[in-house]
């Protein structure tokens, strides 16, 4: 193999895990380290899997005793095990410093001066060596491989910190009303702590007369503050403290002083700073963001897992490249289209690029894509998986609970830009591939696409369902993702039992079991269980459709029981359609050394509890970020309501835009992709959304529209330069110069920057319907549709002209359609594109400048809107004519030089 063909490899599996690793700058752990912080993930996943099926009562029946109750749990008590679970695995994944970092560069010089001061044989030296050795021990993980002291002790105080709200609650929600100083004493928690108290009062920390509730707060919030760093960076964590900072001397600003003195706050204590932060489930850590990880994206990062693990990643890639990779630019287009699948079951940008990526940029090189065009498509086409309905992100289930919009209309109203997003990048890639005459693969590095769906159908299953449970049934967004969850286990037991000799009797007594649960639930009205006991429901047997509805919802854990108890009877039965991950393969074989019996890697039971067991692994670990992202930026809000600022802050954000709803819309972008580089989409929504939120909903915006808009450019942030953390993954893999790769990421995501000034102008385009905010918008429905005096001018026309739009800035950015646009035309087709796609922009841009000079006021935009967009269309019409004609005159001349040699 030759260089370039060995750089242009698929990377292995277990590269790809290490290379994520590197990038989120988590430990690679062995040994006894790596099985307890697998078995505190799987706990983790567990009590959620409990939470999203049985709610906050924590039960067990019995056969002779009944039904135990072993806990009813509050809010607050959930929220604090979430996060608790959160930070042991924050503090036992990251390292607290592998020393390459500002502080420990610098403290690493300090022996080498007291060597040079005092001689290397000096007691000094020795004891400065001595204490460099200790403070290496305590805190340095170079190689990302032990656990230190100091995790321990962190891990220590969050037990504390979490386990006092279980046991203690009656005293919380008694200081909740009085106070924190209304708790016990530390000295009356742990009498044996006297003799350190005393210490610490007499050096001047009053810890004898410091409550222990307000001591567990404080460390919470350092936790929270420590985990953040680990996790997500310094920068988040300066800008969470500086909040705290703000909340405590906010009120020495002088009320007086230009423009900041709407900052000055009324004087707070940190008593009820750390009450308002540690003790609340309206703001602070365990505020609405943590609450809303709770109830919907946990639950949702576990339904991804599970897809992934049973191989569905691959599925998708391999179904991508059989439908488009024979096309001109056919690698490109199938990493669009994968990216797309698996930001579906992939919460992360990170991990989608580099799990899509191993497969495609190898790909898409080898067909004559640059390097950096390569990993630039990759990262572009994967940061658009927060975006792309059914399941999107974190912040899309944060949006629902903001705005108090039910998640199907926010997944109908994020549906067009999302497919504008995903036909803009298509068109990009297949204008490259155009220029550079790139074509597709051939048949020998293809699947065949009907095989290939008739293997994997039951990949799209757990989709599919999802959809119905939220958009048909309408069910909730927790439970349509535990009966998809379900729907996930059952259908890969099923797959795994599943072969010749198998399918008759297995599918014969799954369908045998539906049948008779149908009849139970016909003629009783209750369940087959329960009719054979004697139960019977009050009003009779059910109808036709209730009957089919109940018995379908218990097929999943009949098919689940019949399939695990056929695999128990033939364990070592081969599995034709079955293709777990590779980290369920490599777990497994783990697994079955480690107990030294190497043929259980081939036992299918084995292999099922490997792929259950990885799935919830896997969701934690993922899940554990985003759990600390959201306690962390919800300390943010929680600062803004204790202070009041919150008025305040609106007020001087409207002073700063002029009241210009163009300069407020630049101002809430650029904020959004300057916060959000290196940061969770999730964090910089939710600190622009407690920030800017209201100040855009005032100028009569929908606020779901609003929310999206500061969504999509959160987004952006993950290729924007100089800190584009997907793009510097893709280059990673692409063997790229990572600003070039970050750069060309963010030109493909062009028309991503540009559709949210569009949809929030035009509400029309995500399917909103109502003037001003609150619940006078709605999402279109067949009413709306039938009134085509408003659904063709307000909806169809802006459609259109936003997917026009979308090819003229392909033209604008790579400098080609039918032949190379000249300079001056790619100008022009700026233009056209931005009439096309947003020229509400232009027209508000301009009446508040004409405004403002007093010229004209108060224009409709309406008719201008039509008059723009009509202009648009018609200057592309001619740029595109104009490159045809001289398309052709080009190919003519090159033929007739050809005829003439």
């Amino acid at each position: 193999m030759t260089t370039n063909e060995s750089n242009d490899a698929t990377i292995p599996e277990e590269e790809q895990q290490e290379l994520i690793e590197e990038l989120e700058h988590k430990r690679s752990l062995r040994g006894w380290a790596a099985i307890l912080v697998s078995a505190i993930a799987i706990s983790f996943s567990a009590f959620q899997m409990w939470l999203a099926a049985r709610g906050f009562v924590f039960d067990v029946t019995l056969p002779v005793v009944g039904t135990v109750q072993i806990a009813a749990l509050q809010l607050l008590q959930i929220n604090a095990i979430h996060v608790g679970f959160a930070l042991v695995l924050t503090f036992l994944l990251f390292p607290p410093t592998t020393g390459d970092g500002f502080l420990t560069r610098r403290l690493a010089r300090f022996v080498p001066g007291v060597e040079r001061r005092f001689g290397p044989d000096s007691g000094v030296t020795r004891g400065a060596e001595y204490l460099r050795g200790a403070t290496r021990w305590l805190f340095l993980d170079p190689e990302r491989r032990r656990i230190t002291p100091f995790d321990a002790v962190l891990v220590l105080f969050a037990f504390l910190s979490t386990s006092y709200m279980i046991t203690d609650f009656e005293e919380i929600r008694r200081m909740r009303a009085l106070g924190l100083s209304f708790g016990r004493t530390i000295d009356e928690v742990y009498p044996f702590l006297d003799l350190v108290t005393d210490l610490f009062t007499a050096a001047g920390i009053p810890l004898n007369d410091m409550s222990y509730a307000f001591l567990l707060g404080a460390i919470g919030v350092l936790l929270v503050l420590e985990a953040t760093r680990r996790a997500l960076g310094v920068y988040l964590m300066v800008i969470v403290a500086s909040f705290i900072v703000y909340a405590r001397w906010g009120y020495l600003i002088p009320l007086d002083a230009p423009y900041i003195g709407v900052l000055s706050i009324p004087r707070l204590g940190w008593s009820s700073i750390v009450q308002n932060l540690w003790y609340n489930t309206e703001n602070g850590v365990f505020g609405i963001p943590v609450t809303v990880s709770v109830r919907f994206i946990y639950i949702f990062i576990l339904f991804g897992a599970f897809l992934e693990m049973s191989g569905a990643g691959k599925w998708f890639i391999d179904l991508a490249y059989s439908a488009t990779g024979r096309r001109k630019g056919g690698p490109a287009k199938a990493s669009i289209i994968a990216s797309g699948f698996m930001g579906t079951i992939s919460g992360s940008s990170i991990a989608n690029t580099v799990t899509t990526g191993a497969f495609t940029i190898p790909l898409m090189k080898r067909s004559g894509y640059s390097p950096e065009f390569s990993g630039a498509v990759e990262a572009s086409a994967s940061s658009g998986g927060q975006i792309l309905p059914p399941v999107m992100g974190a912040a899309a289930f944060l949006i629902v609970e903001y705005t108090l919009t039910p998640f199907r209309d926010v997944i109908m109203a994020a549906a067009i830009p999302a497919f504008v997003f995903f036909f803009g990048v298509w068109v990009m890639v297949h204008l490259e591939a155009s220029k550079r005459n790139i074509g597709g693969l051939t048949d020998a590095d293809l699947v065949a696409w009907r095989a290939h769906i008739t293997r994997g159908w039951f990949y799209l299953v757990p989709i599919f369902l999802l959809l119905y449970y939220l958009i048909v049934e309408r069910l909730s967004v927790a439970r349509s993702a535990w009966f998809t969850l379900v729907a996930i286990g059952a259908l890969v037991a099923l797959v795994a039992a599943y072969d010749e000799e198998t399918r008759v009797p297995l599918l014969g007594t799954i369908t045998a079991l539906f049948l008779l649960e149908f009849g139970a639930f016909l003629t009783t009205g209750v369940g087959l269980v329960d009719a054979i006991t004697g139960g019977a429901a009050a009003g009779g047997g059910r109808s036709v459709v209730d009957a089919a509805l109940a018995a379908g919802g218990k097929l999943g854990w009949y098919t689940l029981a019949i399939s695990l108890a056929t695999m128990l009877l033939r364990p070592y039965m081969e599995a034709p359609l079955l293709d777990y991950d590779g980290q369920v393969d490599d777990a497994v074989e783990k697994a079955a050394n480690t107990l030294s019996r190497p043929r259980l890697a081939d036992n299918q039971p084995f292999n099922y509890g490997g792929f259950v067991l990885k799935s919830m692994d896997s969701g934690a670990r993922t899940a554990t970020t985003v759990v600390v992202a959201v306690a962390a930026a919800g300390i943010i809000p929680g600062v803004i309501s204790v202070s009041g600022l919150g008025p305040n802050l609106t007020a001087l954000i409207r002073t700063i835009a002029g009241g210009s709803i163009v300069v407020l819309l630049v101002l809430t972008a650029v904020s959004s992709i300057v916060l959000g580089m290196g940061m969770p989409t999730t964090v910089t929504y939710i600190i622009l959304v407690s920030m800017l939120g209201p100040a855009i909903s005032e100028f009569g915006i929908p606020i779901l529209a609003a929310h999206l808009f500061i969504l999509y450019f959160g987004v952006i942030a993950d290729i924007t330069p100089p800190v584009a953390v997907a793009a510097y993954a893709a280059s990673g893999i692409a063997q790229s110069d990572q600003f070039d790769t970050g750069v060309t990421a963010f030109s493909l995501s062009l028309n991503k920057a540009i559709v949210p000034f569009a949809f929030v102008l035009t509400p029309g385009i995500l399917l909103l319907r109502g003037v001003g905010t609150g619940q006078e918008v709605h999402v279109v429905g067949v009413s709306d549709i039938l009134d085509f005096g408003w659904f063709v001018p307000q909806v169809v026309i802006p459609v259109i002209g936003v997917l026009v739009g979308v090819l003229a800035l392909g033209a604008t950015v790579i400098g080609y359609l039918y032949t190379d646009v000249s300079r001056a035309d790619r100008a022009w087709f700026a233009l056209a594109a931005l009439l096309l796609m947003a020229p509400l922009l232009l027209f508000n841009t301009a009446n508040s400048v004409l405004s403002l000079l007093g010229v004209v006021q108060n224009v409709e935009a309406g008719l201008f809107d039509l008059l723009l967009r009509a202009v648009g269309g018609l200057l592309f019409g001619a740029l595109v004519v104009k490159n045809r004609r001289r398309a052709d005159t080009e190919q003519a001349a090159e033929r007739g030089a050809t005829e003439a040699a």
